[in-house]
């Protein structure tokens, strides 16, 4: 397998980033937040100064604290995707099913993750695609079932340029009509009862060239905005 070139690698740096600082902009004072394995952790990084969030992991660990510095991990403090990560005064640490209780109950504000599709009714399909190897489903069916709000981060396309927003998920289900927003590098997109509505656009693209990217037909809203993070 090839290496990905330097260039591609510092534009799909700039995507996440673009993604994840708007998505950070959603959280709130005192939220219970739930972040996904890869893209959906970076948002840790960009929470609002002075705003106290609380960040919850799936294997039993409330209070996590930003990545350590390297040389001072400590590899019994990781995350759900195995990322040693620190604690903040007043971390508590319990069993999954503690942890599962937590989420399955209702009390995580805000769920982010990453998904391979999305649909137009708030459907996503984030855990495996058939004859690959999976190594399990993890929290997400949980954390979207749950969540008070379920944001997906995302590239809009795969790296073939294939629109990751369709009109009826393909690949098995994590959630039923269960997104909220999905935000891509090109848009902030709210799933309502009427469909997808662009509410928010990339500088530099037109409403059209989001719509030619996406599978699924986007509303426009009349008030449309640039998107900033």
């Amino acid at each position: 397998m090839g290496t990905v070139p330097k260039s591609d690698r510092s534009k799909d740096a700039e995507k996440r980033e673009r993604i994840v600082r708007r998505i950070a902009r959603e959280l709130r004072d005192g939220f219970y937040v739930n972040l996904g394995i890869g893209m959906p952790t970076l948002v840790a990084n960009h929470v609002p100064p002075g705003m106290q969030v609380v960040l919850q992991s799936e294997n039993g660990m409330l209070g996590i604290g930003p990545y350590p510095v390297e040389g001072e991990e400590d590899p019994d403090l990781i995350n759900a995707g195995k990322e040693t990560v620190t604690e903040i005064p007043g971390t508590a640490y319990f069993s999954s099913a503690d942890s599962f209780a937590m989420i399955r109950g209702g009390h995580i504000d805000f769920s982010v993750l990453g998904a391979m599709e999305v649909d137009e009714e708030g459907n996503i399909a984030n855990w495996m695609i058939p004859g690959k190897m999976v190594k399990g489903m993890g929290g997400a069916m949980d954390l979207v079932a749950s969540a008070r709000r379920v944001v997906v981060a995302m590239e809009h396309t795969t790296r073939e340029g294939a629109s990751k927003i369709l009109k009826k998920c393909t690949l098995p289900l994590t959630g039923l009509k269960v997104v909220d927003t999905i935000v891509t590098e090109m848009g902030y997109i709210k799933v309502t009862p009427d469909g997808l509505l662009l509410e928010e656009i990339a500088p530099g693209l037109t409403p059209e060239e989001v719509q030619k990217a996406t599978a699924a037909p986007l509303r426009i809203s009349p008030e449309l905005k640039e998107m900033t993070s």
